[in-house]
């Protein structure tokens, strides 16, 4: 059997990972190299593409807004080996957007849920891509690869029949894996005049973050195949889309 790295290692991202090989229930698990989350890919060098098409990447999703996208192109836009869609899942969700808010009370868990409330046809569109992708690795990312990419590898994984507490521990890896540049970011938002408290709560990966959204996801939708119908899949995109990380 092939042993396989989560995390892709490249130059220019640096969360760019890997959603197979989690427990999926009756002595299943997930499938290696069918789908990749990650964060902004607008500096990745060649050999990073190279690397990413040789990986067997041929599905990108961009989930960043437009003002995200004229700041830092993606570089699979008109790649012809690649099919890219750009779906702009909640700007509130964007690092810049959220530096704007107030940090009196503040929960990242609760912007989740509003996200499953308030988004549901940009989270229907971007896994109806997913369902229809070709062959082929998918590739979905926003800019650090931690919330949209968070909601969107949630419903994945739980879909798949991961169970919560491995979910919440895919969310969290982002703490760790990119700590260096998460920890940038906190310095350039304060000297931009961010609160500490503010920024420090923006970019944590806390485990109840997203314990919130599972536990709201489940008390107001039921399972997510129910979500998935309620938000306009049909019954063969949801059966694909369990197929495109299970057997």
């Amino acid at each position: 059997m092939q042993n396989y790295e989560r995390l892709i290692a490249l130059e220019g991202a640096h969360n760019v990972r890997d959603l197979g090989g989690y427990p999926a229930g009756n002595d299943r698990q997930t499938r290696w190299r069918s789908v990749l989350r990650g964060d902004a890919l607008h500096a990745l060098s060649e050999a990073d593409i190279e690397a990413l098409i040789a990986h067997g990447v041929t599905t990108v999703i961009d989930l960043r807004n437009s003002q995200e996208l004229a700041r830092e192109a993606n570089p699979f836009l008109n790649d012809p080996r690649v099919y890219y869609e750009n779906v702009s899942l909640f700007s509130a969700l964007a690092p810049v957007e959220l530096m704007a808010v107030e940090a009196t009370d503040f929960d990242m868990g609760d912007r989740y849920c509003h996200a499953l409330d308030n988004c549901q046809p940009a989270i229907a569109r971007v896994l109806t891509a997913i369902a229809h992708a070709p062959d082929g690795i998918v590739l979905f990312h926003c800019t650090a690869g931690k919330d949209r990419t968070g909601i969107i590898a949630a419903l994945m994984l739980a879909h798949a029949g991961v169970d919560e507490a491995t979910i919440i521990e895919d969310y969290a890896l982002t703490g760790s894996i990119f700590a260096p540049l998460l920890t940038d970011f906190r310095a350039r938002a304060i000297a931009r005049g961010v609160p500490s408290d503010l920024a420090d709560l923006i970019l944590a990966s806390a485990p109840q973050s997203m314990a919130r959204a599972l536990g709201y996801l489940a008390g107001h939708y039921g399972r997510v195949g129910s979500y998935l119908a309620q938000i306009g899949l049909g019954e063969a995109e949801i059966t694909s889309l369990r197929q495109r990380l299970c057997d």
